[in-house]
């Protein structure tokens, strides 16, 4: 009986870490499945809010499943609320002031980075851009779009969300630019390689993942954006932003309908994500892990 009770008290005190270490895994599940349904809520009430029926878009209580699917609302949206226009018009200022924007950007952050273009205030300056809110030029803007009488043209969204997409990549890409190793383009410039070429076959390779991941950022940014949008045009060119505020009526918001233009509009982004994951990955973890 003497030596029974310390293995019985060993037995216990070898249990206790075990108990421990699966009640903090069974709590962190718990945490990581409450942190989904929290952030996807959101997402599934507005596919369930564009399949509702008028008569369940404000009930009490609220219908989390639609009785029946109603697509009415997404071929209201699509035609008779002009959602292709809205997605054909968006698809044209994003995707050329993103492109526009990673040329320039990407031009301009490997300068920094690798030439000190001017000085160690430069880079500050582009990013003191962003913190900029886009209402405190809204009024000077539309004056000066108003002046060249280029309000609802492309070329005035394109040029105006250049203003915010040029500094986000400038400064996105000089962080990337800056982890690749020097080495790299001295040894291609020691092979008889002019610095384009070492910029276009040495740098930018290496940096691919990057410029996917930054190219993604600056088309989601374009995409979503409002402000301007909607200063800035007048029914020539509406983009699925401009769209939304058009269906809030005075006496009647069509919940629906809202809910299926931002359906509509959340799908081509979320497709080429999907399709860039690979990149998107990579883009994210660059220069995570430093060579020595």
């Amino acid at each position: 009986m003497a030596t029974a009770a310390p293995t019985l008290s060993r037995g216990r005190s070898a249990a206790t870490p075990v108990l421990r270490v699966g009640a903090g895994r069974w709590l962190a599940y718990a945490g990581i499945v409450i942190g989904v349904i929290f952030f996807l809520f959101p997402v599934y009430w507005m596919l369930a809010t564009a399949v509702k029926p008028p008569n369940e878009w404000l009930t009490n209580p609220p219908v989390f499943i639609p009785s029946r699917l109603y697509f009415t609302n997404f071929t209201d949206a699509l035609f008779f609320y002009n959602g292709v226009k809205g997605l054909v018009d968006s698809a044209i200022v994003a995707f050329s002031s993103s492109a526009i924007g990673m040329v320039i950007g990407t031009l301009a952050a490997y300068s920094i980075a690798r030439f000190r273009t001017g000085g160690t205030n430069l880079s500050f300056f582009i990013l003191s851009i962003l913190f900029m809110p886009p209402v405190a030029v809204a009024i000077p803007m539309f004056l000066f779009w108003s002046n060249l009488g280029l309000v609802d043209t492309y070329i005035a969204l394109i040029v105006q969300y250049l203003i915010f997409t040029v500094p986000f990549v400038t400064w996105l890409m000089k962080g990337f630019f800056q982890d690749v190793p020097v080495e790299l383009e001295e040894s291609a410039l020691v092979n008889g390689a002019s610095r384009l070429r070492a910029f276009w076959e040495v740098v930018l390779p290496t940096v691919r993942p990057a410029l996917v991941a930054t190219a993604l950022f600056a088309l989601i940014f374009t995409w979503n954006e409002f402000t301007f949008a909607v200063l800035l045009s007048r029914g020539r060119v509406t983009t699925l932003p401009f769209i939304l505020p058009t269906l809030m009526e005075s006496h009647n918001i069509l919940w629906g309908d809202i809910a299926a233009i931002a359906t509509i509009g959340a799908l081509p982004v979320v497709i080429i994500a999907f399709a860039l994951q690979r990149y998107l990955v990579r883009g994210l973890s660059f220069g995570a892990i430093k060579s020595t």
